[in-house]
């Protein structure tokens, strides 16, 4: 059963809640979405408000899929670039699917409909995204289209003594 995908859904208490159980199940699968498990929904909280009033200022949308029983099964968040040369190009973050959802090709789909809805923005040209090296994240983004354009060797600490590569990774829309 395919996801059902809103662009900038209304944010309620239903909403935040799927969310901070979609990011806090995905981290303690061993995500890469921010944390390294075990996480609690209210170690996740405050990233979440963060982007809630990103979301309010304008600076950032949400794309959720919903399963077929209304739970939030994906996300991911597009942010605008506020560098005035830069507007040419988004960001895509924290980018999730369930792990009880996983290998039905909801990934796929996520990035799809992300980037479905970043050609109706007026001026993008494209969608970039980081990722952590060392899991496999990079094939599978370019297996969507994605292109690798850079790499900074060790930028990320999981755990002392285990660094990962920040991969940078860009979709062109055009």
């Amino acid at each position: 059963m395919p996801l059902t995908f809103t662009l900038d859904p209304a944010v309620t208490p239903a909403l935040r809640d799927g969310l901070l159980d979609l990011w806090t199940d995905v981290s303690n699968a061993g995500g890469a979405v921010g944390y390294v498990p075990p996480v609690t929904r209210e170690e996740i909280r405050p990233a979440l408000v963060q982007h809630f009033a990103s979301m309010a200022e304008g600076r950032v949308k949400l794309l959720v899929g919903h399963d077929e029983e209304g739970r939030v099964a994906a996300t991911a968040f597009l942010t605008y670039n506020t560098h005035h040369l830069m507007t040419h190009w988004l960001w895509l973050y924290t980018v999730m699917v369930h792990p009880r959802h996983q290998g039905k090709g909801y990934g796929r789909d996520l990035l799809g409909a992300a980037a479905d809805a970043v050609r109706r923005m007026d001026g993008i040209e494209a969608i970039r995204l980081t990722c952590r090296g060392g899991l496999g994240l990079e094939r599978f983004y370019a297996s969507c289209g994605y292109k690798e354009v850079g790499r900074i060797p060790g930028a990320i600490r999981v755990a002392p003594g285990d660094d990962r590569d920040d991969v940078i990774m860009l979709l062109p829309l055009a």
